[in-house]
C-alpha cells in the first residue's frame, strides 16, 4: 500500500536505519544520502520517508509529500554549495529506475550535458 514501508525496498530500510548510508540531511518527511554509485562529483538521492514507487505515484498520491521532496533538493544543492545542479527522477524501468521508491538525484560539481544518457 502506498505510504507503507515494503519489507523488500531497499530505501525503506535506509528510512528505517537497518541498512546504513551516508545521510546529508533528513527532516519529519525526507532523507538525502550520497549515492554509492555517483555519477557526478556530488550525487545524492533525496528520498520521501513513506514508501511511494516512483515520482509519478508520489505526485498524485501525495503532493504535499512531493514537494518536500522537491524542497529539499534545493536545501542539498544550498548544502553542497552548487552554483548549479540537476535534479532527475526516473521514473520506469525504460527511463533507468532501478530502486522503486521515488526518489530525485541532485547532480551537481562538474559540467552537465544535454541532452543526458
Amino acid at each position: 500500500m502506498a505510504g507503507e514501508a515494503q519489507d523488500d525496498c531497499l530505501f525503506c530500510k535506509i528510512v528505517a536505519g537497518q541498512i546504513p548510508a551516508t545521510i546529508v540531511r533528513e527532516t519529519e518527511t525526507t532523507v538525502a544520502f550520497r549515492d554509492i554509485n555517483p555519477q557526478a562529483p556530488t550525487h545524492i538521492l533525496v528520498i520521501p520517508k513513506a514508501h511511494h514507487q516512483d515520482a509519478a505515484a508520489l505526485a498524485a498520491e501525495a503532493p504535499q509529500l512531493a514537494a518536500d521532496v522537491l524542497r529539499e533538493t534545493q536545501a542539498v544543492a544550498d548544502d553542497e554549495k552548487l552554483e548549479s545542479y540537476r535534479t532527475v527522477f526516473n521514473t520506469g524501468s525504460g527511463a533507468g529506475q532501478t530502486v522503486w521508491h521515488a526518489h530525485a538525484h541532485v547532480l551537481g560539481g562538474r559540467g552537465l550535458e544535454w541532452p543526458p544518457g
